[in-house]
């Protein structure tokens, strides 16, 4: 006989691939609670039907209206309600951050229970450093867009770790080549599954793999931190002031480089005027 549950909001993580991977926990409190919402009411439905669970499934994605959201608080105040994202870790570049948000506004109790998720299982096996990381959901798709994020976090001290799709796999390794030359990246993908892999090396190794062995699935981007060597050492400083002088000012190059590398943003603005 289960417990019923106390009113509120419990976040569930879900298996990324390996349905083994859902806890007791998690099953119990979907078997238990009034209603789940979920991203995709086929894709919970599945992982429902493993389960020998019957529940009652509310569509909330990104698209949710705020009605919706009112509705599912209405529901959380009064009876238990499960959050579950398609796979892994709900809000891990997932919908529910402004669900969890209003819930705790209006003194819903929220509970969040542990379990899987992508960009953690990816950094235990890459073996790149992972006493200090920083996740930044997807890189963004415009070529531009992608470089500054890269030049932005390009000087934290800590492995990157960012979310990506095959279909742009080759074009964020070059960039990660161009903005961030010399470090290592991994590339981690159909996790928990048949064909689990993660590939550790440099951006243009990885380039080469992939365009004869063309990835599928969703993938983990990995980069290694910054090496503890001297400002700018081992860098194509003039290649980076070029490359950024392609849509930047020479001023905006400069200070770019200058947070990526370390170096005297004054002389790589000297730099950048001579190489214009």
């Amino acid at each position: 006989m289960t417990t019923p549950l106390e009113p509120g909001l419990y976040i569930v993580a879900t298996p990324i691939g390996n349905l083994g991977d859902i806890t007791l926990r998690a099953a119990e409190v979907l078997r238990s609670v009034a209603a789940i919402a979920c991203e995709d009411t086929r894709v919970t439905g599945k992982l429902l039907h493993h389960l020998e669970i019957k529940q009652r499934l509310i569509r909330y994605d990104d698209h949710a209206s705020e009605a919706t959201r009112d509705h599912l608080l209405g529901i959380a105040a009064g009876e238990a309600l499960a959050l579950v994202s398609d796979a892994g870790t709900p809000l891990i570049s997932d919908p529910g951050y402004k669900l969890v948000r209003a819930a705790r506004e209006r003194g819903i109790a929220v509970t969040s229970l542990p379990g899987a998720s992508a960009a953690t299982i990816a950094l235990t096996l890459s073996g790149l450093p992972s006493d200090r990381f920083l996740f930044a959901g997807f890189l963004p798709n415009k070529e531009k867009a992608r470089r500054d994020i890269l030049t932005e976090l390009g000087a934290v001290k800590a492995t990157l770790v960012f979310y990506e799709t095959a279909p742009r796999l080759a074009d964020s390794l070059a960039a990660i080549a161009e903005v961030l030359p010399g470090r290592e990246a991994s590339v981690a993908r159909e996790l928990t599954k048949k064909f689990e892999e993660c590939r550790t090396g440099s951006p243009a190794e990885l380039i080469a793999h992939y365009e004869a062995h063309p990835p599928k699935g969703e993938i983990v981007l990995l980069i290694g931190p910054p090496g503890e060597t001297a400002p700018g050492e081992g860098v194509d400083v003039d290649a980076l002031l070029r490359a950024a002088l392609e849509t930047d000012k020479a001023s905006q190059a400069a200070g770019k480089v200058a947070k990526a590398t370390g170096l005297d943003r004054k002389a790589l603005y000297a730099r950048a005027l001579e190489l214009k």
